[in-house]
């Protein structure tokens, strides 16, 4: 178990020992304060070489009668070695900080002896699958068929072609501005007022989406795909002169995370506050055009 301020995790196995094949439970808790967020490990399909993950159960979030978040996840695991495996401890995750559960550990046993004298056989001899002719025929037709389909589709198009002549194609449309798009769902969303009708958690999401398409759009950063720490991670190096911006965005997204995630009860002015911070986030990072006349050339500069 790992304290450190308001966060406690652990990593605890039900059994030490099992036969080769066979499975077990280990447990993942973290217990954190309503302002902070912390993410479980996150593993593939093995936990350690030749420990197999099995199953894995959604993340459950309990509030406890002190006001603090307890989250809990269950993975199923099992193991086809006969060995005594060492677990390291598991990493929990909150914002820049890592959490260590304790280390474990899990001893595989083979219940049976090998008699590794007799030779390996096969259990019957390999046979030979028939040759299916009418199957093959078959392919054949259809091959011809499609062949024979492509050069009239040609022909019919280059025949059309030179009677009515080409169609042009119509000229694509330039894609709009990141930061365009973003006013005008935040307008959108604002004009809406989903929050006032009981619909929280919708509202939340739908600022968090619109910051992360915009984030993506004009930094390319694919924060669709990350969490809301990655996101912050990797969009602190480009607000580093930013810094009042940067506490906003990473208010904004801990609370829409407490909201989809806790079932946290938000006050009429953090709705509010998580509605500015996206368009005072958007518009100070829109790029600014210069006048053509610049002596420096300069393009553009961040608002």
């Amino acid at each position: 178990m790992n304290i450190l301020l308001a966060i406690i995790v652990s990593a605890a196995i039900d059994s030490t020992t099992l036969f080769i094949g066979d499975q077990t439970n280990i447990r993942l808790q973290a217990t954190c304060e309503a302002t902070e967020s912390v993410q479980l490990p996150v593993y593939g399909e093995t936990l350690v070489p030749e420990i197999e993950i099995v199953d894995r159960t959604v993340v459950d979030t309990t509030k406890l009668k002190d006001g603090r978040y307890q989250l809990n996840q269950t993975l199923t695991v099992t193991s086809f070695k006969d060995s005594l495996f060492y677990i390291n401890p598991l990493p929990f995750v909150s914002c820049e900080d890592t959490f260590w559960s304790e280390g474990m550990m899990l001893n595989v046993i083979q219940p049976f002896e090998i008699d590794t004298t007799l030779a390996i056989t096969d259990i019957k001899p390999i046979a030979k699958a028939p040759i299916w002719v009418w199957g093959i025929i078959r392919w054949i037709l259809l091959a011809i068929l499609l062949i024979g389909l492509g050069i009239g589709s040609y022909y019919l198009y280059v025949f059309v072609g030179k009677r009515k002549g080409v169609i042009p194609e119509a000229p694509k449309e330039p894609a709009r501005p990141a930061e365009e798009v973003a006013l005008e769902k935040l307008d959108q969303i604002k004009e809406a007022k989903i929050w006032q009708k009981g619909q929280v958690k919708e509202y939340h999401t739908e600022l968090t989406d619109v910051v992360r398409e915009y984030i993506g759009g004009r930094f390319d950063i694919r924060s669709s795909e990350k969490t809301s720490d990655e996101t912050l991670r990797a969009i602190k190096p480009v607000l580093s002169d930013k810094k009042s911006l940067y506490e906003q965005l990473r208010k904004m997204l801990s609370l829409a995370d407490l909201v989809k995630f806790a079932k946290w009860t938000t006050t009429p002015d953090e709705n509010e506050m998580a509605l500015k911070t996206a368009y005072d986030f958007v518009r100070e990072t829109t790029p600014v055009i210069n006048d053509a006349n610049d002596e420096n050339g300069d393009a553009s500069k961040l608002a």
